[in-house]
Order: C-alpha cells, then structure tokens, then sequence
C-alpha cells in the first residue's frame, strides 16, 4: 500500500510500484531545467522587445497545434505501456513502444510540412504587424524543420515514464538544456562567428538540442539499454495500433480543441487589444510555468501509476493514486503561484525592461492565472489519470466545454462590450472551475476503471 508521501506502492501481491514522488520528482526536475531555458529565452528575446516577444508567443502557439498529433500518440503510448507494464508483459510495452514510434514519427514529417508552407497564414490570424508577422513566421518554420527530432523524444519519454523509468528522461532533458542555453546566446544574439537570428535564433537552438536528445535516446533503446526495449518484430499488428489509435485520437482532437481556443482567444487579444496585452499573456504564461512544470510531473505519476494498477487489477490502487497526485499537485502548485504573484511586478520589470504598459498587463495577468494554479493542478493530475487509465474522451469533453464555451465565450463577451483587457484576461477564471469540477466528477464516477481491459489487450500480443 503506497504511504501517504507516496514514497513507496505495493500491490497485494507484493509487487513494488514507484510512488507518486518517485516519478513525479524527476518529471519536475526535468521540466524545471526546460522552464530555466524558457525563461532565458523570454530575457534574450525581452532584449530585442515587445515586438519579438509577441513574435516567440505566435510562434509557440503554433508549435503546440503543430505537436497535437504528437501528443495524441504519447497519450495512447502511456496508457498502453502502464497497463502492459502492471500485467508484467514487458514484451508488450516493448512492442506498443516501437509502433508508436513509427506512428509518431510519420505523423511528425508530415506537420514538418505543413509547418513550412503555412507558417505565414497561421501565425497571420493573431493581428500582429507586418514585423512582428515575419519574425513568428520564420520562428514557425525554423521549429517545423526539427519537429521529427521533438517527436522521438516525446515517445520514448512518455513510453519509459510509464514502465516507471522516470530518471531517463531527466538526464536526456539535462543535457538537451545544457546544449540549448549556449546555442540560445549564440544564434539569437550572433556571436563566435554566427549570424545574429533573433527570434528564429530560439527555434535553432531548440531544435539542435532537442536533435541531439533524440539521438542520444534512440541510440541507447536500440542498444536496449533502457527497460523498454527495442522491438526489432512483431510489434505491427493492427490491432495494437488501432488501439493506440483510439485511445490517442480523443486526445488529439483534444489538443485540437486546447489550440483553436487559445487561437481564439489570443486572436481577440492580439487584434482589439495591441501588441503588448498580447506580448504580457505570454510572458505571465512562461513565468507561472514553473508552477505548470510541477503539475506535468504529477500529471505523469498520476497516468503512470493508474495505467499499472489498472494492469494489474487493483482498481483501489488506482483511485488511491488518482487522488494523492492531486492533492499532492494543489499543495505544490498552490505554494508556487502564490510566490509568483507576491513578486509579480519585480518579475515583470525584470524580464521585460522599460515597457509600462506590457508591465502592467503582465503583472494583471499574472495575478488572475496565478490565483488558479489550485485549480490547473486539478486538471494536470485527474485529467492526467484520466488518460493514464485509457480515458481520453471525457477529458475532451471538458476542455470543450470549458475552454471554448466557458472561457472564449466569455472573451467575446467582454471584448464586444469593449472592456479592459484584464476582463478578457479574467475569462480563464471561469474555464478552469468548470473543467475542474468536471473532472472530479468524472473521476469520482469511477467509469475509467474498465474503459480497457486486459482480455482486450491480450489480443494484441504476438
């Protein structure tokens, strides 16, 4: 039985599991170290201005549509590696690891291209100037070019977290974050005999980290140096990746659902509200990250040690796990959000310079998005269980609802009634107390016990 820090899980049969802390610990260590590099980013960029910042925050934005798909694919890999991981089938997880992979990476040339011919037409939607405008779309297409490279290192990831292997994947994540902050100071500001890039400089020297990452982790699976490993047959069979198909496909449409509405949303801020209210939103984003970056990491325990329980049958043991992360995840978050909006303003002036009017969007916005850190840490940890336990659609149905009818909703209202951006800003309030009422709901339902079953994953063996 796991303890109440979750430091140890044991199944009825005496069966060891990682604890909560045990895989949420190196997932937050590991998206911290990313949280750093983003944060040296949004300085670099700050030091070209408000223009260059709105420019990375386009270009962010679509990256993640673009990663959607990808996602997608990393969902249905947790949820099958974990439930064949808690059965013991380690040659199953092996087996669903390599057809994600080649699934994934399929999926991820193709967005490379799409990538590359509409940068210009997607990222146009924000209302930004004609300046702006250009460096979002060379940031966009620099990002599309190394998209395979993100792919690889998003599945082989998501696939040794969910055999428990959380420590892997923060090594790998180090290093690709010792090699990105060099390459950021070299390429956006031009220095040891290379250009100056700007904007598109950030998107180079993720890439070439991130290239470099994938490499690393490809080589050492081939070489089954990892738990899962390699699987040189027999992993493509239809049913497996039906499977991964149905499982992944609500969360791709999902992401879909996240990205139009924040395109939504960012589209009304950018067009009626200027450069800077669209500037600020996504320098209090990137400053609240280190209170998101904790939540991934008991969003990934909380899928994680679902997904194996449920392999194993020990539905309590999952529940137990569900509820933990998000306690755990609301203490942590919490703490963190309210440290954030203690020191909003210095925060602000720090990264941001002499820009009063970007400073003080900021630091609104900061306030709203951090009084909700509560409430986000719901989301990640029961919509992380969720989906660890083959849920997918549930968790689709709450992001509808909530970020496009609850939170753009209530942005159009506000903006058609011509009030402060902060009103608009202050719509997100009401999207994450739906979706988080909504998930508990969900969760406490207990319909996401027998959504798979392991008869049902049986079949895919062989």
């Amino acid at each position: 039985m796991a303890t109440v820090d979750g430091t140890t899980d044991s199944d009825a049969d005496g069966s060891d599991r990682p604890g909560i802390w045990q895989l949420a610990f190196p997932s937050i260590l590991g998206n911290l170290s990313f949280t750093v590099v983003g944060m040296v980013q949004t300085k670099f960029i700050g030091e070209l201005g408000a223009q260059a910042l709105a420019a990375v925050g386009a270009g962010q934005r679509v990256f993640f549509a673009m990663q959607a798909i990808l996602m997608a694919v990393s969902a249905g890999t947790t949820a099958l590696v974990a439930r064949a991981w808690g059965a013991r089938d380690y040659e199953e997880a092996s087996r669903v690891t390599m057809a994600s992979m080649v699934l994934c990476g399929g999926l991820a040339l193709f967005s490379s291209v799409l990538g590359l011919v509409f940068a210009r037409n997607v990222a146009g939607v924000f209302g930004l100037d004609e300046q702006t405008l250009d460096m979002a779309q060379d940031n966009i297409r620099w990002l599309s070019v190394f998209q395979l490279a993100f792919a690889v290192n998003f599945i082989l990831s998501a696939a040794l977290r969910a055999s428990g292997d959380a420590w892997s994947p923060l090594w790998i994540s180090i290093g690709v974050n010792v090699i990105n902050l060099p390459l950021l100071y070299v390429f956006v500001f031009g220095h040891w005999g290379f250009p100056a890039m700007g904007v598109a400089g950030a998107a180079v020297a993720a890439g070439l980290a991130f290239s470099v990452g994938g490499a690393v982790l490809v080589a050492l699976w081939v070489k089954n140096k990892f738990r899962v490993k390699h699987a040189r047959g027999g992993w493509w069979r239809r049913a497996r990746l039906k499977r991964l198909l149905d499982i992944g496909y609500p969360a791709a449409v999902e992401q879909g659902v996240f990205q139009i509405g924040f395109f939504i949303f960012l589209m009304l801020i950018g067009n009626f509200y200027g450069t800077e209210a669209f500037a600020a939103y996504n320098i209090g984003v990137n400053l609240l990250m280190v209170c998101m970056t904790v939540g991934f990491g008991f969003s990934i325990a909380g899928s994680t040690l679902v997904g194996q329980h449920l392999g194993a049958n020990d539905h309590e043991g999952a529940t137990r796990s569900g509820w933990r992360s998000m306690g755990l995840a609301i203490l942590a978050m919490g703490s963190l959000g309210l440290l954030v909006i203690v020191f909003a303003e210095p925060l602000a002036v720090f990264f941001l310079g002499d820009e009063p009017l970007t400073v003080r969007y900021t630091v609104q916005f900061i306030y709203l998005l951090g009084s909700m850190m509560p409430l986000m840490a719901v989301d990640f940890a029961i919509g992380g269980s969720l989906r660890g336990a083959g849920d997918t659609r549930f968790p689709l149905v709450a992001s509808f609802a909530s970020l496009i009818g609850m939170r753009c909703g209530l942005a159009a209202l506000f903006t058609w009634l011509q009030l402060p951006v902060v009103w608009v800003y202050g719509a997100l309030v009401g999207d994450y107390l739906l979706k988080g009422a909504m998930l508990i709901w969900r969760f406490k339902s207990g319909r996401w016990r027998t959504l798979v079953r392991m008869d049902d994953l049986a079949a895919d063996r062989g």
